[in-house]
């Protein structure tokens, strides 16, 4: 009964019981706690804000629904129909049926699942943690890209540019853009980011900014030239 559960898709079932409606719930507090005793204990001195950061790159869907894909979970599904044809509705669908595996591995065995499935993922997560590095003690990608570019009537505006979208545990991901309007553009879009709450996805769109480094050279050498002729 549990392991027909986990694959199987509340719209195709009305017997909550008989689907992973409540597993993946279950699954989800399992995978938070997991990854939050993972990072609490690999990086000792960073403060909340950066261990959330780090636990979305873990937790969020994509990396669940990776992870779904890599055991073949997404093959055993008996979901709608049109699901699969659906890109984002599909890496929810596969994410979900991750979690809900993870809760039937614990529930499967009342005296050592936890342990085994705490094994079982940080061993999956630690690719992830090990290239990050030594993470920065907190969020300042914000203030890098500031003091990169900013100046005199200079804006830097951050923006919700999706709604934000519910995940478990009463969670909500967030989508935040970075746009810039001076040196010779209006609302010039930098980068755009994604976390658990608004100040990780900004600081996210702000890394990514970063990241685009031929634009950031055009935008430091335009204010170059403009504080040139001041």
């Amino acid at each position: 009964m549990l392991e027909c559960a986990v694959f199987t898709h509340p719209g195709v079932s009305n017997n909550n019981g008989a689907t992973y409606d409540r597993l993946e719930v279950l699954g989800d507090a399992y995978i938070e706690l997991i990854s939050t005793k993972l990072i609490w204990n690999k990086f000792q001195d960073i403060p909340s804000g950066r261990i959330s950061q780090i636990r979305e790159l873990l937790v969020k869907n994509e990396t669940l629904s990776d992870y779904a894909t890599r055991y073949g979970l997404d093959r055993r599904a008996s979901v709608p129909p049109d699901y699969p044809k659906q890109p984002r509705r599909w890496v929810k669908t596969k994410a979900d049926i991750f979690e809900a595996y993870v809760a039937a591995v614990v529930l499967s065995d009342p005296i050592n699942g936890y342990s085994v499935t705490e094994e079982w993922l940080t061993q999956l997560w630690l690719p992830k943690i090990d290239e990050l590095g030594q993470p920065k003690s907190s969020l300042h990608a914000k203030e890098s890209l500031a003091k990169k570019i900013m100046g005199k009537g200079i804006k830097l505006n951050y923006v919700d540019e999706h709604p934000s979208v519910p995940r478990g545990r009463g969670g909500q991901t967030y989508f935040i853009g970075v746009y810039l309007t001076g040196w010779g553009w209006n609302h010039k879009h930098l980068g755009s980011g994604q976390g658990s709450n608004k100040a990780i996805a900004g600081d996210d769109a702000a890394q990514n900014a970063l990241l685009n480094k031929s634009l950031l050279d055009e935008i430091v050498e335009a204010k170059k030239a403009h504080l040139s002729k001041g």
